[in-house]
């Protein structure tokens, strides 16, 4: 029982982190239908930028505590410049482009940005430090939860409580919702458009950067290759809750996390990719739109 709990919270781990990442890509797809291969990127870039500030505060002789808040809010803040400047540059230029422009733009930005980084930083594997404190009411459950775990999965469903009430109650939530629904109607009664899409991908980046930091305290190291495979894994996630669906993607990030979880401590490490991308082909095949996706609706 205690290796399945373990597993259990080592999946939901992973899963809270692939759910942050696939919110940016659900939220812009939602709004634009374009699939933001850039977005994994940004969360590597939000990694190198947390492990920056760490590195500065820590030889001031800040607590962890500390340098874990201030190196998050730094990587939110760079996260979201970066999202608001690759929706100026490559995507909102090709909007009303066929829709393998600005697929392409994407996946040019992607590996623009991983060239960037690899360059100005370097390609090997670099050390992040542990910035997690220790919470003392988990000793007795360290064998099945950790502290970073812990905070790991709290700041993730905190995260995602305050954006759901954002996108419910806020005027630029509804004004988000109505953008999805119909952005040329949203327009027609007033709705700054664009203003709303920027605000999605400043979103996103800043979800983005958050998972970046923490997973990086928790595993300890970074490179610049770390985006592409978050990327990937968060996107399957997104689609597998439902590309669009908000609650889709937490839901298909938490799926996504414990198959990977389960699978490498029931069978072997070798096949967690397997599994997870086997379970996609499935559920896409008995719920095209994902599991908490809608259907197209055909206009006639």
């Amino acid at each position: 029982m205690d290796y399945f709990l373990e597993l259990f919270f080592s999946g939901l781990t992973r899963g809270s982190i692939y759910a942050l990442i696939a919110l940016g890509y659900t939220m812009v797809y939602g709004i634009i239908e374009l699939i933001n291969f850039a977005h994994g990127e940004v969360y590597m870039i939000g990694a190198f930028v947390g492990l920056t500030v760490a590195g500065v505060l820590t030889s001031f002789g800040f607590p962890a505590t500390s340098i874990m808040v201030m190196a998050s809010m730094a990587a939110v803040v760079y996260a979201a410049a970066y999202g608001y400047t690759l929706e100026k540059i490559a995507y909102r230029p090709l909007r009303s482009a066929p829709r393998l422009s600005p697929l392409i733009s994407a996946i040019g930005m992607s590996i623009f940005l991983q060239n960037y980084v690899m360059l100005s930083q370097t390609s090997d594997f670099l050390s992040f430090p542990t910035l997690t404190p220790e919470f003392d009411f988990l000793e007795k459950y360290s064998s099945t939860i950790g502290s970073s775990d812990f905070l790991i999965i709290t700041v993730a469903a905190f995260v995602m409580i305050v954006l759901s009430l954002f996108i419910k109650f806020t005027r630029m939530g509804k004004a988000m919702r109505a953008t999805a629904q119909n952005r040329k109607m949203a327009m027609l009664v007033g709705i700054n458009v664009d203003q709303v899409i920027s605000a999605t991908f400043i979103i996103g980046s800043s979800l983005a950067a958050v998972g970046g930091v923490l997973i990086a305290s928790h595993i300890g190291q970074i490179n610049f290759f770390i985006g592409f495979i978050a990327g990937i894994k968060a996107f399957t996630a997104a689609v597998l809750g439902g590309i669009g669906s908000i609650p889709g993607a937490v839901l298909g990030g938490l799926i996504l996390g414990w198959t990977e979880s389960f699978c490498t401590g029931y069978v072997s490490s070798d096949y967690e990719d397997v599994f997870a991308f086997a379970l996609l082909v499935i559920i896409l095949i008995f719920r095209p739109s994902g599991l908490l996706g809608k259907a197209p609706v055909q206009k006639v």
